[in-house]
């Protein structure tokens, strides 16, 4: 079995959290591991990590390779660009077929990287037994049984059960988008739906056959091979694999999953997954609230009071505060596309910007200054390069640093700074082990980050 996991997505349903430059999939929102490191972890428990192929974009390589630092053989696809699921779905198989030498019996597991699935074991559980299924022949979608009207979710109607079967499965009678609150209500009421989690389980066979009858313009690229997939990838449809395959094929099955899972497709969601305290409320950061009831709130730095609310998400970071009702929460969406329209920068990038060395957060810009904190990963280093319009004075907060201005190389420890003049070249890396962390203080006539001349670059860079 080979799995595909999509991490492409840009989450702007979690906003301000989850933004275009450091999607939700990246975030820690329970414990301290990312959903990307869950989804990784859960996963190798049915596949090994050379059986894993990662499919992502160009922007988010380097944080996904930053997530998965630990783990050697996966296979990282990137994406010309994004095209939704069913090109993504397709590319990944195009690539596991001509590259990995993959055979018609081989089953594929799909999987969103973003989810919360407890317990693990019953996943994988069930997983492993659907396979059979599969191998039969079917399109397997995995469906949760609801436990409430929800209107985020497609649903799942279930038609015969499948006889043969070692575990429960049924043949999809149909799919329906996310309905209305009547309408899930009534589904509630009649039963026999599920929700559609988005995962799937398939041979290679079964996919190729449906590809070409269901998506011919898929299939088209698909079979030139994945040199010319790759380099004709703009003309891919979007589209997802649910109305590209699923909803048009007569060959899907759909299995249940008895567990726990949420795909934290809005604030609400995450709400529902959250600790609560006596009075119902979530609460991360320094809150002082009185006379509050069933809320969430999410602080970063500042002191957040509240006094006398109900049913209100507040979710609050360093450079954008959003209040919502509950109940209402899949309007975030929107919200962000306005956002986006009308040029708001902070629709896709937070006030911490990652790098593949690390990171850095503007702390104060003005006229003709900037001041940055920036924390370099141990052993990492910046590219040698040079600006043309801006000087830097580098201060070590902790760490050690080596800094080659020019043909010297300095060492520098916590207090100490050097001066970097414009137009010379200049590197900084942390020699250490333990992140170095320094205050860059930028002056100049223009201090855009294109500014910036690379004559060396570990990590293969082209732009900033």
């Amino acid at each position: 079995m080979k799995a595909l996991v999509l991490a492409g997505g840009s989450g702007t349903r979690l906003w301000p959290l989850s933004r275009g430059g450091y999607p939700k999939q990246f975030l820690k929102l329970q414990g301290n591991r990312s959903l990307l490191q869950q989804t990784v972890e859960r996963l190798l428990k049915i596949v090994r990590p050379e059986d894993l192929i990662i499919i992502t974009c160009e922007k988010y390589k380097f944080h996904v390779k930053t997530h998965l630092s630990g783990l050697e053989g996966y296979h990282l696809l990137l994406e010309p660009l994004g095209r939704n699921t069913a090109p993504a779905i397709a590319y990944g198989l195009c690539y596991a077929k001509e590259h990995l030498g993959v055979g018609p019996e081989e089953t594929f597991l799909v999987c969103p990287s973003d989810h919360v699935i407890n317990p693990e074991e019953d996943f994988v559980k069930t997983v492993k037994a659907a396979e059979q299924i599969a191998q039969k022949g079917y399109l397997v979608t995995f469906g949760l049984t609801p436990s409430h009207p929800e209107t985020g979710y497609g649903y799942i109607k279930a038609g015969d059960k499948l006889d043969g079967a070692e575990i429960n499965a049924y043949k999809v009678d149909r799919f329906t988008e996310k309905p209305d609150l009547k309408t899930a209500q009534s589904y509630l009421a009649e039963g026999g739906y599920f929700w559609n989690a988005g995962i799937f389980l398939f041979c290679l066979e079964s996919a190729e056959r449906e590809i070409r009858q269901q998506a011919p313009e898929i299939y088209a690229l698909y079979e030139q091979g994945f040199a010319k997939l790759h380099q004709n990838f703009a003309q891919m449809p979007e589209i997802s694999i649910d109305y590209a395959i699923m909803e048009r094929s007569k060959k899907v099955a759909t299995v249940p999953l008895n567990l726990t899972w949420n795909d934290i497709g809005s604030w609400d969601a995450l709400f529902a997954l959250m600790e609560k305290d006596e009075q119902g409320n979530v609460k991360r950061g320094r809150i002082v609230s009185f006379d509050t009831q069933d809320t969430m709130i999410m602080g970063d730095k500042r002191l957040i009071t509240t006094i006398g609310i109900k049913d209100l998400l507040v979710v609050e970071t360093p450079d954008a505060l959003l209040l919502v009702k509950k109940g209402q929460t899949q309007a975030v969406s929107k919200l962000v596309q306005y956002l986006k329209a009308h040029n708001y920068p902070e629709a896709e990038e937070h006030v911490i910007t990652y790098r593949p060395w690390g990171s850095y957060t503007v702390l104060e810009e003005g006229p003709r200054y900037k001041i940055k904190r920036i924390v370099v990963n141990p052993g990492a280093s910046l590219s040698l390069q040079m600006h043309y319009h801006r000087s830097e004075h580098w201060v070590v907060v902790r760490g050690t640093a080596r800094v080659t201005i020019g043909d010297k190389e300095h060492f520098l420890h916590e207090n100490e700074s050097v001066f970097v003049p414009k137009s010379t070249k200049h590197r900084l890396e942390n020699p250490g082990k333990i992140p170095l962390e320094i205050i860059e203080v930028q002056n100049g006539e223009y201090l855009g980050e294109d500014d910036i001349v690379r004559f060396e670059d570990v990590y293969g860079r082209e732009e900033s």
